[in-house]
């Protein structure tokens, strides 16, 4: 008896604060995957014949750049400026701030526009996803400044948005001047760049894959018919989006994505001579990344971790989480060893519902080093008790001992 009130009070004292818990948690769970770190070692850097004057591939899940040529030089981008444009717009309808149903009603300045458009009139009013469809398929500027417009009042003020948000986004060599993407002095982006802006689009919003990846579809009930400006949807296995521009200055980009077993490639060509060279060397690009490598699952969302008690809470257990999938871009054919490591903040009640408690570290056992670094978030909420619920808990321990 006397241990049992020995072990009773000591549980007291921790979870009132007079004993310190540890700060960290360790967990530790061997298994096999490749080090990202490792990618560029094993893969011969491939030699492209290329005519266009810049090109990038990357892996959508981590980022990692698989190739890339003259990445940095500032180019004209044409019509893939309405990847951000489409970026904005996902962020308010995935925020609530707009729907699919809402109405953009277009202004004279908008049925001013040149370029590839629907004809869009004065007073004319779409859906907002009617409107996507517009800009996403054929590349519609009189739509998209209508969009720019109910979003930022004036398309000045939306262009200002853009360029806050490529700033945010890390896009160091980007300017735009328009939402649209015709040629304009100090308009100007990167192949680097748009891959940043075209992997949060599809990452972040995914539901834009559902528009991309339209090769036809119509508008104004069934009038006006819309075929992609992007040729690859139809001829090039997994592919589902993203973006084409073109103007006799730009010459043609494109921004590409496509999905193979689970693993998305985002490439981006800018100044290609013709259409059909950017679409061949795309290709090439695409190619190379689905021959080479894959995309391993580590975590699921939401994978349940743990189940833990806290301080400053006698009776309930919190449950943790992750806060994301976790994958790891490999070689194909790698497979070196790592651990997963959880660490734990120190945990005190009250603790709410999807607040960040640790990290998961992913380390590679040869190198020791992080390959990856992930939030873990609380399941539950969990409260603090108080001093009545530490003698009611004595109290049915001693009636339980009695």
């Amino acid at each position: 008896m006397i241990r049992k009130i020995s072990a009773l009070l000591m549980v007291l004292m921790i979870a009132l604060g007079s004993v310190s818990a540890s700060t960290f948690v360790y967990k530790k769970e061997e298994g096999k995957v490749i080090d990202e770190s490792s990618i560029s070692t094993s893969v011969t850097a491939p030699v492209f014949e290329f005519e266009s004057a810049s090109q990038i591939l990357i892996e959508a899940s981590t980022g990692r750049v698989l190739y890339a040529n003259n990445e940095n030089e500032k180019l004209l981008p044409a019509s893939v400026t309405k990847v951000m444009t489409l970026l904005l717009l996902m962020e308010q309808i995935d925020s609530g701030k707009l729907s699919y149903d809402d109405k953009v009603v277009c202004s004279a300045n908008a049925a001013g526009m040149g370029g590839s458009q629907i004809w869009f009139k004065e007073n004319e009013e779409l859906t907002i996803q009617e409107a996507i469809k517009a800009i996403a398929v054929v590349s519609a500027n009189d739509v998209t400044v209508a969009i720019a417009e109910k979003i930022g009042g004036t398309e000045g003020n939306f262009v200002n948005m853009m360029n806050e948000k490529a700033k945010e986004l890390g896009m160091e060599n980007t300017h735009f001047m328009n939402s649209h993407g015709i040629d304009e002095e100090d308009h100007y982006t990167t192949a680097k760049d748009i891959a940043i802006m075209s992997r949060e689009l599809i990452t972040k919003h995914p539901d834009i894959l559902n528009f991309t990846s339209i090769w036809q579809d119509s508008l104004r009930n069934g009038e006006f018919t819309l075929s992609s400006t992007n040729k690859l949807i139809r001829y090039y296995e997994g592919a589902n989006g993203l973006k084409t521009g073109s103007t006799s200055q730009a010459l043609f980009n494109l921004s590409a994505s496509a999905t193979r077993n689970g693993m998305t490639l985002i490439s981006v060509v800018m100044k290609a001579p013709s259409s059909d060279i950017r679409l061949q060397e795309t290709k090439q690009l695409l190619d190379f990344g689905f021959a080479n490598y894959e995309v391993k699952k580590i975590c699921e969302k939401e994978e349940i971790l743990d189940t833990i008690q806290v301080n400053k809470n006698i009776s309930d257990m919190i449950e943790t989480q992750i806060g994301e999938e976790v994958t790891i871009l490999t070689e194909k054919g790698s497979n070196p060893e790592i651990e997963k490591v959880i660490s734990y903040n120190e945990l005190v009640a009250p603790i709410r519902e999807g607040d960040v408690i640790g990290k998961l570290l992913i380390k590679n056992l040869t190198t020791d080093e992080v390959i990856k670094e992930v939030d873990i978030i609380a399941k539950n909420s969990i409260e603090k008790s108080d001093f009545f619920a530490y003698l009611k808990k004595l109290a049915k321990m001693f009636i339980l001992v009695n």
